[in-house]
């Protein structure tokens, strides 16, 4: 074949890519005003790593629903998942599969629109069909092959919808169709979800790509998200695993939106070893670079909170341990009097001194102080002299905002991220299985 021939070949294979993208953002929400000004990112191509999505009418006709990732021999894959106790059977599936052998390939089938929960011995059976004809189609075997799905609770997969598509979705792969996946995993979300960094080590280039969703039902023990990162480093899969687990308790689980933990969440990290670069426990760059990419996504699915406005960081310090830290801040995040006083922009910092109050961590009424962004609130048991009501307001108005309490107790610490509660999302889920 000529060069010129490859070229258009090439060509139109990117037009037919774009056509599909183009397809599948047809969604009924309107996008969130915390979404990323410049829409999905360019993720960096993940050699060793090819994606694909069609439309199955799991749920709803017409809609980018399925998604599937296929991964070369030598892949380790991680993963951490829901502690729910009534975890769906794509969740127990995937966990019993975990640190099986990489020498074969890997596959990770997404569809939404049912979350395949509360299903019985029928979601085994579907989970069994799904990934049996996903080994059959690319040869990966089925103990290699990690399901999930997104959706709603209870409701029989129909699962054929999905078997009858994966010889498509094979047919169509392609490395730089990440972009697609993520849209197909979409429940009520209102943007695609993606994240990625490109890193030097010894001279030769790493790259990492994430994508995400996640919208409701978004509390620690990774809630409704559905989580795929892919790189090209080489990993050892139990080191793998340790930096995956360690780094979602900095990340994925220090955010909430409405303190609600799904049946469905799954996060699972994909290392091709394409790139012929060794990562060890010391190869701090790496570590740094997979945490950036991971906190990007966590921040995006709090951004994309059923009808949030608002992005809010809650730090705290001075607590007498850091879990303490963590629970006084966990507290003020999940409380629907401050997110709703958030909403109305109202500098209420009374239910901040409410939440704290509740939380069942050490506190001192009259140690703690309460910062609006850089304006001191309150302290020492009362508000500040300094505080003024109209610059508490006009700093609710902002679209980020950080509290920031310390206890004046000790030196824990912790940060977490949430977003405000709107008449928007009682509408979204009102509605959501209408």
């Amino acid at each position: 074949m000529s060069k010129k021939a490859k070229i258009r070949k090439l060509e139109k294979k990117v037009a037919k890519l774009k056509a599909r993208v183009r397809e599948a953002r047809t969604h009924t929400h309107a996008v969130s005003p915390l979404a990323p000004k410049d829409g999905f990112p360019h993720l960096p191509v993940i050699g060793g790593a090819r994606f694909s999505a069609v439309k199955a009418g799991v749920r709803y006709p017409g809609r980018v629903d399925v998604m599937l990732a296929e991964l070369d021999p030598g892949t380790a894959v991680a993963g951490v998942f829901t502690r729910s106790a009534t975890r769906s059977a794509p969740v127990l599936d995937c966990q019993a599969k975990l640190g099986t052998d990489q020498k074969a390939g890997a596959a990770f089938i997404v569809n939404s629109g049912n979350s395949n929960a509360f299903t019985g011995t029928n979601g085994v059976k579907a989970v069994e069909a799904i990934t049996e004809e996903v080994a059959r189609i690319t040869g990966v075997p089925q103990n290699r092959v990690y399901s999930a799905s997104t959706g709603v609770i209870g409701e029989p997969l129909p699962f054929e919808r999905i078997t009858a598509k994966v010889e498509e979705l094979h047919g169509t792969m392609s490395a730089d169709a990440i972009e697609l996946a993520a849209r197909a995993i979409m429940t009520t979300d209102t943007y695609p979800k993606g994240a990625g960094a490109e890193i030097k080590i010894g001279g030769k280039t790493v790259r990492i790509a994430g994508i995400a969703k996640g919208s409701g039902m978004i509390a620690p023990d990774m809630a409704t998200m559905l989580v795929y990162i892919f790189t090209d480093a080489d990993v050892e899969q139990s080191l793998l695993q340790r930096l995956l687990s360690d780094l979602t308790d900095e990340t994925f689980n220090n955010i909430t939106v409405d303190s609600d933990t799904s049946t469905s969440d799954s996060l699972l990290l994909a290392a091709t070893g394409a790139s012929g670069v060794k990562i060890t426990e010391d190869t701090t760059a790496f570590i740094a670079a997979l945490r950036g990419v991971m906190l990007d996504l966590a921040h995006q699915v709090v951004r994309d909170g059923e009808g949030a406005t608002k992005f809010v960081e809650i730090r705290v310090t001075g607590a007498a341990a850091d879990a303490d830290a963590r629970r006084h801040a966990m507290a003020i995040a999940n409380s629907p009097l401050v997110k709703t006083a958030i909403a109305g922009e109202d500098p209420n910092w009374g239910r901040v001194v409410m939440a704290i109050g509740k939380s069942g961590a050490a506190a001192d009424r009259d140690k703690l102080s309460i910062h609006f962004g850089d304006i001191l609130v309150a302290s020492q048991g009362w508000v500040s002299p300094s505080y003024r009501e109209d610059e508490g307001a006009a700093y609710m108005k902002n679209d980020e905002l950080v509290i920031a309490v310390d206890l004046g107790l000790g030196k824990g610490a912790a940060t977490v991220w949430t977003c405000d509660l709107t008449h928007a999302y009682i509408q979204i889920n009102a509605d959501y299985r209408s």
